[in-house]
């Protein structure tokens, strides 16, 4: 039995979509955990389904492949692989360590990545950051850009960085500044429409390699079925 539309606003439905949202911050308190429970009550209103998680679900020993050929995939790598096959799209919320992605989250993409079929490769992606620092975080969502597009993960070309966050959240978990929650409502409800549209309504499928035009060996059997 299909599951009806949902209402998101007067004269507009929402084919359901579902979502999974989660800070890539294992800090007790995090900015980017704040700004991710924000984002996944946006969805809800907007008519979609949320999944939301935490890195600590998602951990792994550092990745190294004698210990996958021995052991297999660790449970963190497993439930995040589950978690987004589950979903029609993913939401990170991260935060910036030296200019680039946390190791944490780097780790558990490599583990992730192994799998086949490859679960990144045309999932769409959402990537958004806070950060008490003035660029909000937003060099290491450039950084986060290249290994998920290098997987053929669809990431949103519009991202959203929260400067000085430590001061803009209002004490329900809301932005104090009108023009940014503006913002990133739109930006969050423009990248909902474009995962609708390509669940409901695909025109075309890429396949995904890691590296075109190479030969076939078990070294470099990399490439999706």
């Amino acid at each position: 039995m299909s599951t009806p539309p949902v209402d998101v606003s007067p004269g507009m439905e929402r084919v359901p979509v579902s979502f999974l949202v989660f800070p890539a911050s294992l800090r007790t308190g995090s900015l980017n955990a704040r700004l991710a429970a924000l984002v996944g009550r946006l969805i809800a209103e907007h008519g979609g389904t949320v999944d939301s998680a935490s890195l600590w679900d998602f951990d792994c020993p550092s990745y190294d492949q004698d210990l996958e050929n021995a052991d297999g995939f660790p449970a963190g790598a497993a439930e995040f692989r589950r978690r987004l096959e589950a979903n029609d799209a993913f939401v990170i919320v991260s935060p910036e360590y030296n200019a680039s992605l946390p190791g944490v989250l780097k780790n558990a993409i490599d583990w992730v990545s192994r799998y086949r079929p490859q679960p990144f490769n045309a999932r769409h992606s959402l990537l958004l950051s806070a950060s008490p620092s003035m660029a909000g975080g937003n060099r290491g969502l450039w950084a986060l850009r290249v290994p998920l597009e290098h997987l053929g993960t669809r990431v949103f070309p519009d991202m959203f960085s929260l400067a000085q966050a430590q001061q803009s959240f209002t004490p329900d978990g809301g932005l104090l500044n009108k023009t940014l929650a503006d913002r990133l409502e739109s930006t969050v409800v423009a990248f909902m429409d474009l995962v609708e549209a390509a669940k409901h309504y695909p025109c075309a499928k890429k396949a995904w390699f890691e590296f075109l035009g190479e030969r076939l060996t078990p070294a470099t059997a990399r490439a999706d079925e």
